[in-house]
């Protein structure tokens, strides 16, 4: 028996209406839909007719059910017993009926037995209770949190300075320009400040593209000076702990810092995958529609973390996305994302390609002596395409100081601690599972002063140094490797 009736329009059954099937009958009759419903309490039936619904009397533990739905499409099988709900998707699946079947369990095993007799869909109305709660729960931490933030920025007046990250990537500069419109409709004006350097060529070409004011630590006020300091996306640059001179009131992030952060307000949402996500999130809940800028900026920030959707991408994350993708100018987006390469940055691919070192999957490789250390993290990502190559990383020096980037598409490693475990004693290493990157003063492995005469010294010890370290962290032989070729 086939529950399909060639005609266009859906038409439903439901099969037990206790106070679950009645809200459901209701909903869909409210909607317009055929609704027949199936129950063996008299009274019950009587009461539903006296409200103007299709019910019909008849016991859903009985095989003669299947002759009640006759015609019907989807059939929601959802009485309190689940004993009967059992008995009635196997009397219409035994006769070969092919209607779209939901019923009700009570529990894992019960939902389990009714997949095994041909259920389509199996809820438990516990879950779905705890599953609504939660995120009720949820909507009112958020409007909580909002209204928190909202206090905090207001009674600060004056001027507030936003924090971002050491050499500030797409996430941390995003998310600081969203908290400086969520401060500006409150009529308190922002800074973004940042320290380093904002070098890699996509970062300057988002910021300069999308005009975003950063201003550089060293030419800011002093922080005491700001009524509000607030800190974005900090927990990459902060392993060594939070020293800042000044208390600050607002901190978000998406990752857990090493050191926890002390602030009269903190978010810190390890369940999404960018800060960006999180400054997206308080627009929605303050009502406010970012301007182009700033919805670009989000977007990009989201994309950039995420790998355009392709790592540790949460639904948080897509919704946040979604919510972004009309009010950003795309034009844009794909100017950031294909700029133009630097003369510095091509020659720097071009030595890391000549100088490389495979080993296994693991490629190394050295740029000698830079000007533009943003152009090391290019060409590690660059060298992550080679043919059968999933972990890269290249090592530059530039004043006094060692530079190393590397980049990772090996599930089982999470480079980040990879060079925090073998380096951390000799220098300043960042990152998390697919990047990371090191700072070593220059000295620590030669003593070597670096003149003209002893360059090609210096950069073979020190390379010969880091090389071995790194592949012994690895897990790999340093030994003779080839080019890759």
């Amino acid at each position: 028996m086939s529950g399909a009736s060639g005609s266009a329009r859906t038409r439903y059954a439901i099969l037990g209406c206790g106070s679950v099937g009645h809200a459901v009958a209701e909903e869909l009759t409210g909607r317009g839909k055929d609704v027949l419903i199936l129950d063996r309490d008299e009274s019950r039936v009587e009461a539903l007719r006296d409200q103007d619904l299709n019910a019909q009397v008849q016991d859903i533990a009985e095989p003669d059910v299947v002759d009640a739905i006759d015609g019907r499409d989807i059939v929601l099988i959802l009485a309190s017993d689940v004993e009967a709900n059992k008995a009635a998707v196997s009397a219409i699946r035994d006769v070969g009926g092919d209607h779209y079947l939901v019923a009700r369990a009570s529990d894992p095993v019960s939902e389990d037995e009714l997949r095994e007799r041909g259920a389509d869909v199996v809820i438990n109305p516990s879950t779905v209770i705890a599953d609504s709660a939660l995120q009720s729960l949820e909507t009112g931490e958020l409007e909580y949190m909002a209204r928190q933030l909202a206090e905090i920025i207001e009674k600060g007046g004056g001027r507030m300075a936003i924090l971002t990250h050491d050499n500030p990537e797409p996430d941390s500069i995003a998310s600081a320009t969203a908290l400086q419109a969520i401060a500006g409709a409150f009529g308190v004006e922002a800074d973004i400040l940042y320290s380093g350097d904002v070098g890699h060529q996509e970062n300057r070409a988002f910021v300069n593209l999308l005009g975003i004011d950063l201003v550089a630590r060293s030419d800011a006020p002093d922080l005491s000076e700001y009524e509000t300091v607030a800190a974005v996306d900090l927990a990459k640059s902060a392993d060594d702990g939070f020293d800042f001179d000044v208390d600050i009131d607002v901190y978000v992030d998406h990752l857990e810092a090493d050191v926890p952060f002390d602030a009269r307000f903190v978010d810190v949402r390890t369940n999404v995958s960018s800060t960006s996500t999180i400054l997206t999130k308080y627009l929605q809940e303050f009502d406010q529609s970012p301007t182009e800028a700033v919805a670009t900026a989000l977007l990009y920030g989201i994309r950039a973390e995420t790998l355009d959707f392709k790592r540790d991408t949460t639904p948080a994350d897509l919704t946040a996305a979604a919510y972004l993708h009309p009010f950003a100018n795309h034009d844009t987006l794909e100017q950031v994302e294909s700029p133009s390469m630097s003369p510095e940055t091509l020659d720097v691919l071009a030595e890391a390609i000549q100088n490389r070192e495979v080993q296994g999957s693991h490629l190394f490789s050295t740029a000698g002596f830079i000007r533009d250390r943003e152009a090391l993290a290019q060409a590690a990502q660059h060298l992550l395409n080679l043919e059968g190559i999933t972990t890269t990383a290249v090592l530059g020096i530039a004043d006094d100081t060692i530079y190393l980037a590397a980049r990772s598409k090996d599930i089982r490693l999470n480079i980040g601690n990879v060079l925090d475990e073998a380096f951390s004693e000799m220098g300043d290493a960042a990152g998390h599972s697919t990047q990371g990157s090191l700072e070593i003063p220059l000295g620590i492995f030669t003593g070597i002063e670096a003149s003209g005469e002893n360059r090609d010294t210096l950069l073979h010890l020190t390379e010969e140094a880091v090389r071995r370290k790194l592949f012994d962290a690895l897990g790999v032989e340093g030994g003779d490797g080839g080019n890759g070729s």
